[in-house]
């Protein structure tokens, strides 16, 4: 397997994973009592559903059987509260943030420049979510 196909295979997994947690997130978050917090989780939903319906297309393109999504995952703890959203969907962000620094260094092209400009958008994510901008979103500093 080539390391494009690898990252991208790689990336759809985080992807697959995200809109698991985004869904019980959303489950959690009320759009009367928090309308800002269900507003950013459900764009972020459908952020990240966009994204894996890209990256179905980009495996595929490049030979690959894209990876398939676990029957469930893990969901973080301590999302009763809206903080607890919050906090829970930027530990989400900034794991993306690492995979899409690892397809950034094994990509070329259209399919890197892809992978920046979605690093630049979960770095931004991060900000929604009460982060704090980073030098260098999804590097181990």
């Amino acid at each position: 397997m080539s390391a494009a196909l690898e990252a991208l295979q790689t990336a759809l997994a985080a992807e697959h994973a995200a809109l698991y947690v985004y869904g019980a997130l959303g489950a959690r978050t009320s759009q009367s009592v928090a309308p800002v917090m269900f507003a950013a989780v459900s764009s972020s939903y459908a952020e990240h559903r966009a994204r894996r319906d890209l990256l179905v297309r980009e495996v595929r393109a490049l030979g690959g059987t894209p990876v398939a999504s676990a029957a469930a995952y893990e969901l973080p703890g301590g999302v009763a509260t809206v903080d607890g959203v919050a906090r829970a969907a930027l530990d989400l962000e900034r794991s993306c943030a690492t995979t899409y620094a690892w397809v950034v260094a094994n990509t070329a092209g259209a399919r890197r420049r892809w992978a920046v400009e979605v690093l630049t958008h979960t770095a931004v994510r991060e900000l929604v979510f009460r982060g704090t901008p980073e030098m260098l979103p999804g590097a181990d500093e």
